[in-house]
């Protein structure tokens, strides 16, 4: 995707000229759609629209005649034709060729649609660049984070974006729904359906979709769709992301991602439908419906846990599209894209097999070996079952000997809370009435969090059942830790270690700092670990304490989701990307441990 260009000095400018025009389009988008009356004239602000406009169509132009492989970039940018002949025929067709009754206004949109696609591509294909631009990868992917967090909460902080004026959103509360969007979390300290208008929720909805999938692979997704291709930097940065076991996979795994996520979703939205009108007052329009369903449904698949109810989906406690479409969303968006692809393999693998053993025995047994499951797809799925059915278990178990009259220690309860502790939020119980030891195998559930690959957090199924094994190895005196007849390399299980002690380090701190900073309050230890631990395992689970915390508690939890999304080892990468393994080993000496 990387093009050479003849004067690199030149090619310098003309960036720095397009970071500036795609700020300044971003700036008159804010004021004229922001507030409730625009900060300056609407003509100004639509004026420096048109210059704008002229600015990324000069780019194009002073960037064809400096690259060196014109057909390369004709190739790379195909797209602005098709942009630019529908801006023309709108501007010179409008009233004379179609009927339009306010010409200017129809100019102007497309103008504004335009600069919308540019400033959308260029920032998404500019995070694939980015990652791949051979600076500290983790520091990258942390300062993407950041920035996305900063984005979000300016949006969220404007007036258009929140439904009560007269007590605004504070910059902490900003930053605290932006963290707790973009880190898939799900934890709240404004009502999402009742305190931001649908300008806000579709900001909270994007940052949802973007912090869960991951900017970069929208850039990806972006890159493919327009045709271009990744050199091996970008090719290698992408690997990395998404787990992507060779190089000339990438392609196939970007696409998979984006179709699996797009038909995943759309189903979820579909069977949603019409669920919102079991409950009365909850939608008033087919639109209001629509938007409901499709929210509820990325925020299940992202598993974000947020919801535009008040009561998340306790009033929906009996309706079938809570089990039949929110824990299938919940589920598969926790099993990760890498999972979902070997399982999608193997089930077309066998399909193919099954029709030419019918359609051409004779060349049945040409056919080679059949796709199987990897390991870690056996792994997670094995853990994921194992998880669900322990916690429903032991949650109708402690909540039938509950002294609290509104325990609620039914089949479907206890399935629902078991499968979204580990990864979503949403919840169909209040959880402040359960009793210490429910809250206890939550948190338990809360800190093992979902697969790798996917949105959720916590230490991942893999990890937990390595530590296992790893305890299992040591018991049974074998020298490796073994699984489903596969031999697990000491470097992973050392990562796995390392992971589930970080974690572990983190939270005691945060709930350390959340005893100092809620001292005054009359919440209990149980239920500040409870807290800290859904934010670190970005789940969105609350008994109350959410929404009062205090300034420093609030920071304290918007720290512990970033920590939680990214991983204690990612950030650890970041802050020592310059430490070299040492070229020496010590002697060893016996000791004893346990």
């Amino acid at each position: 995707m990387k093009l050479a260009y003849k004067n690199s000095t030149l090619e310098s400018v003309v960036i720095a000229v397009t970071v500036a025009a795609v700020l300044t389009v971003s700036a008159t988008f804010v004021l004229l759609y922001g507030f409730d009356r625009p900060v300056l004239s609407e003509t100004l602000l639509h004026t420096i629209q048109v210059a704008m406009l002229f600015v990324f169509l000069l780019e194009k132009t002073v960037r064809y005649f400096n690259v060196t492989d014109k057909r390369q970039f004709l190739r790379n940018n195909w797209f602005e034709a098709p942009l630019l002949l529908t801006l023309v025929i709108v501007a010179v067709g409008a009233g004379r060729w179609f009927a339009i009754a306010h010409r200017n206004e129809a100019i102007l949109v497309a103008v504004s649609a335009y600069l919308v696609l540019q400033v959308i591509s260029k920032v998404c294909l500019s995070m694939v660049v980015l990652a791949a631009s051979g600076l500290n990868p983790s520091r990258t992917l942390v300062g993407i984070f950041i920035v996305l967090i900063l984005a979000g909460a300016g949006l969220l902080m404007l007036p258009k974006a929140q439904t009560h004026r007269e007590t605004p959103l504070s910059f902490t509360d900003a930053i605290f729904t932006a963290t707790s969007a973009t880190c898939v979390t799900g934890l709240i300290v404004r009502d999402t359906g009742a305190d931001f208008t649908r300008m806000g929720q579709i900001v909270i909805l994007t940052l949802i979709q973007l912090g869960g999938l991951g900017i970069v692979i929208f850039g990806g997704v972006l890159a493919l769709l327009l045709g271009q291709s990744l050199n091996v930097k970008e090719a290698v940065a992408m690997q990395d992301l998404i787990n992507a076991q060779t190089l000339n996979r990438i392609g196939t795994m970007i696409a998979f991602i984006f179709i699996a996520t797009v038909l995943i979703e759309a189903v979820g939205a579909i069977l949603l439908y019409p669920m919102w009108t079991q409950v009365p007052g909850t939608v008033a329009t087919p639109d209001q419906q629509w938007f409901f369903s499709i929210f509820h449904s990325i925020s299940a698949f992202c598993n974000a846990g947020f919801s535009l109810n008040t009561r998340s989906l306790m009033d929906f406690h009996g309706a079938w599209g809570v089990y039949l479409a929110i824990c299938p969303l919940i589920v598969l968006g926790g099993l990760g894209f890498s999972v979902l692809y070997n399982l999608i393999g193997v089930m077309m693998a066998r399909i193919r097999r099954l029709i030419k053993r019918h359609s051409c025995p004779q060349q049945f047994f040409q056919m080679g070996f059949s796709t199987r499951l990897q390991l870690q797809t056996k792994i997670v799925l094995t853990s994921t079952a194992l998880l669900i059915l322990g916690g429903t278990g032991l949650l109708m178990l402690f909540e039938h000997f509950s002294p609290d009259p509104q325990a609620d220690g039914r089949f479907l309860s206890a399935l629902f809370q078991s499968i979204t502790a580990r990864t979503a939020g949403f919840n169909t119980v209040p959880i402040e009435h359960l009793s210490a030891a429910s809250k206890l195998t939550l948190i338990v559930l809360m800190y093992i969090g979902g697969s790798p690959g996917s949105p959720a957090g916590g230490i991942k199924t893999v990890t937990f059942v390595i530590v296992l094994m790893a305890v299992y190895a040591t018991l049974r005196k074998r020298r490796e830790v073994e699984l489903f007849k596969r031999s697990v390399r000491l470097v992973v299980v050392g990562r796995a270690i390392a992971v589930a002690v970080l974690f572990m380090i983190i939270l005691l701190a945060a709930i350390l700092g959340l005893c100092v900073t809620e001292r005054y309050s009359h919440w209990e230890v149980v239920d500040l670990a409870f807290e800290a631990t859904s934010a670190i395992g970005t789940v969105g689970l609350s008994t109350g304490v959410t929404p009062t915390l205090t300034t420093a508690g609030k920071w304290i939890i918007i720290i512990t989701m970033l920590v939680g999304r990214l991983g204690p080892l990612t950030l650890l990468a970041a802050l020592m990307f310059n430490v070299k393994p040492a070229g020496y080993d010590y002697p060893s000496e016996p000791i004893m441990v346990g």
